[in-house]
């Protein structure tokens, strides 16, 4: 993601307390969903690339008439550890069509969903639908996976835009064995006004916003946060505040040396494979085995 300027495809531009369909929204997000914002914060794009050997693609229905596009990486093992994946706000699920395999050499499934209007989704983005579909998305995998006889952890994992959805399902959902924030975004204004938004004429203020520093309080399952050094989107001093307010007992903050905002895998390489699983090691540790036909 590189806001506030468009970028080339694959890298970024830039509490609902729900359980499955039920909702008691405490956020509406109508001011993020303000024409001007939107436009600023989602870049959807069409994909219809087929999905690459060994790869299925999903879709996802989250409303009558609207289904999102979803691409999954698998294994052969029913017990592996499954990673919910939402990407940045410049990128769809085809530009993992590498990363899903090294997810599975690590023995891990890896679970790519687009937002509405991107790849092969239908509908069209707002933060609102974002948060609402996060949560239809999750029950929906759950489901799959259940009726696939996959009984691994589900583990949810966000990258900048997508920290936003990852954050509300492990702060609001039993069902989420731990959290993996890479690029995360901590408070909303600086980020508004870094993609050139004026937020006063605009009547923002934080409380209008994602709210992920309230809702990472909340969250109790083992976390892990990856965030750039060089960080001019979401510079790295904000970001430690998700690490400081997370509500976790299990949570680590890693910076990487010499990164920016898009290249943290880059620069990381396998590193960054074998980081996740030591720590995905330990949210089967923290959870222990996970009996076959319990849910949560």
């Amino acid at each position: 993601m590189t806001f506030p300027l468009r970028v080339c495809a694959g890298r970024e531009r830039f509490r609902v307390q729900m359980k499955g369909e039920r909702m008691e929204q405490t956020r509406t997000y109508e001011k993020l969903d303000q024409p001007e914002v939107v436009a600023a914060l989602f870049y959807p794009r069409h994909d219809t690339t087929p999905p690459p050997p060994g790869a299925q693609d999903h879709g996802i229905e989250v409303e009558p008439g609207v289904v999102l596009g979803g691409r999954f990486f698998l294994t052969g093992d029913p017990a592996a550890v499954n990673i919910l994946f939402f990407h940045g706000n410049g990128e769809v699920v085809g530009d993992y069509d590498d990363v899903g395999p090294r997810y599975n050499e690590q023995g891990f499934n890896f679970l790519a969903v687009d937002y509405r209007g991107y790849g092969k989704s239908t509908g069209t983005p707002s933060v609102g639908a974002m948060l609402r579909d996060a949560h239809r998305v999750l029950a929906w995998v759950r489901d799959w996976l259940a009726a696939q006889n996959r009984t691994g952890h589900l583990v949810v994992m966000g990258r900048s835009l997508g920290s936003v959805s990852a954050i509300e399902l492990a702060a609001s959902e039993e069902a989420v064995a731990g959290l993996i924030v890479e690029s995360g975004i901590a408070q909303t204004l600086p980020l508004l006004r870094t993609i050139g938004l004026d937020v006063e004429a605009l009547s923002i203020d934080e409380a209008d916003g994602f709210g992920n520093l309230e809702k990472i309080a909340l969250v109790q399952k083992p976390t892990y946060i990856l965030h750039a050094q060089h960080d001019r989107i979401i510079p790295i001093t904000l970001a430690e505040g998700l690490q400081s307010v997370c509500g976790a007992r299990s949570k680590e903050f890693q910076m990487i040396p010499g990164a920016d905002h898009n290249n943290i895998l880059e620069r990381t390489g396998k590193l960054y494979f074998q980081a996740i699983k030591q720590f995905l090691r330990r949210v089967g540790k923290s959870h222990g085995p996970r009996r076959s036909g319990i849910r949560g």
